[in-house]
């Protein structure tokens, strides 16, 4: 039996894969070692969405070479990009097994074999549920897939087809995770309200959260991202199951533009009314719900008529948080063949957003100073915790008791852009 090394890198998804991949290992006599020093076989679980992102993961992959060559161990290429860019891989590391997402549950067969193994084709098998346990924060890949065919995304390339995982396997795994000491679980996905729909022929998203939240034990629920036009046909139904106890009020909803145009140009289903009707519904009908999104800045064609549309409906809808990516050109994509928008303008506009979210999301948590909230403790690093409100809002105290699976009530003493910060007075 091999020892083994992994190496994980980008989204949720990829996280869910690596817990999938320890735990065949583990079943197969496998270990898994925390030191390159240590390994006979090295794992790396690549992410290339964006251009940046390919760079580093290259370089990444071609260092972990030396070093299997240097101990006569095996290198492994797993992840998106091994999906999505096998021939990059081939180039860089042509001795390396490349094992695409679909087959994490089969890579054993990489590991084992003595020779070059490529795992390009084949479907997901649904018996084995990608989850995985970080300290105590849990994390469930319940679908991949999306219907959508954005125009700036290569991550379609690598998980194109919709695959959800049984609502019984996700309750069980969820189940697992709290029985490990899991406060908080995330049921993650590439975009979570399509889930349902290949196996039960609907959106079936509302009823695994109410199915999971119901599991016994101390935990909260969080929802993963979701498109604003996979919302809205269920939305009445999301809403009900955001409701329950154990069930944080906090969406992630990705607009990506504030300008219609934008939005048309990047193959997005919907359009800025929708999301804003949408969302003003959300705040309307949950109290205290927190909305994150996710902005791309500088897409081709982007006007500075479009760019200010943007900084518009940022502020406008208030955003709890706000992710935002310089848009960067992807190969085999719709976008990269359309004329592209000055790095340097890009870069401008990206500063500019920058301090529009820093303004809005400050101000929003600097309203909550010297109040004391009820927050419930996920996180531990040394004598500092994170604990979230019922929207997730992040709060950093100190303590020297561990009080992760609690809820406590806390003096708001200051506030971040990003976070709150105080103190416990009452566990």
């Amino acid at each position: 039996m091999a020892r083994v090394y992994i190496e994980t890198y980008g989204c949720a998804l990829n996280r869910g894969d690596t817990g999938l991949i320890i735990d065949v290992l583990r079943s197969r006599g496998h270990t898994i070692v925390e030191r390159l020093e240590e390994a006979e076989v090295f794992i790396v679980n690549t992410c290339t969405v964006r251009s940046e992102t390919e760079s580093r993961m290259i370089d990444r992959i071609k260092a972990l070479k030396e070093i299997a060559a240097a101990s006569g161990g095996k290198l492994v290429v797993a992840g998106c990009m091994a999906k999505a860019q096998p021939y990059l891989v081939a180039k860089a590391v042509p001795e390396a097994s490349i094992v695409s997402p679909q087959n994490a549950s089969r890579i054993y067969l990489a590991v084992e074999s003595p020779s070059r193994t490529l795992l390009l084709v084949g479907e997901r098998d649904r018996a084995v549920v990608a989850k995985c346990l970080m300290d105590r924060v849990g994390l469930i890949a319940i679908q991949e897939g999306c219907l959508g065919n954005c125009s700036f995304c290569i991550v379609k390339n690598a998980r194109r087809r919709i695959v959800s995982y049984p609502l019984e396997a996700v309750v069980k795994a969820a189940e697992d995770l709290v029985s490990l000491g899991a406060v908080e679980i995330e049921l993650a996905g590439q975009d979570t309200g399509v889930y349902g729909l290949d196996i039960y022929g609907k959106q079936a998203l509302p009823l695994l959260i109410k199915s999971v939240a119901e599991v016994s034990g101390d935990f909260m629920v969080r929802v993963g991202m979701l498109n604003p036009n996979t919302i809205i046909p269920i939305v009445d139904e999301l809403m009900d199951a955001l409701r329950h106890r154990k069930v944080y009020k906090f969406l992630h909803i990705p607009i990506q533009s504030g300008s219609d145009r934008v939005l048309r140009a990047m193959n997005r289903s919907y359009t800025v009314d929708e999301c804003r009707s949408l969302i003003k519904e959300l705040r309307s009908k949950v109290p205290d719900i927190a909305i994150a999104t996710d902005i791309i800045v500088g897409h081709p064609g982007e006007s500075d008529e479009d760019f200010e549309e943007t900084l518009r409906i940022v502020e406008e809808l208030d955003f709890d948080r706000v992710h935002i990516a310089q848009y960067t050109s992807r190969s085999n994509t719709a976008s990269a063949a359309l004329r592209q928008v000055n790095s340097k303008l890009r870069k401008k506009r990206l500063r500019n957003l920058n301090k529009v979210v820093e303004r809005v999301c400050f101000k929003k948590h600097e309203a909550m100073v010297g109040s004391i909230v009820e927050a419930f403790v996920t996180e531990k690093k040394g004598d500092s915790y994170t604990a979230r409100t019922i929207n997730y809002t992040p709060l950093v105290f100190k303590s020297g008791s561990d009080l992760r699976g609690k809820w406590v009530e806390i003096l708001v003493k200051s506030a971040t852009f990003f976070d709150l910060r105080g103190e416990v007075v009452s566990t």
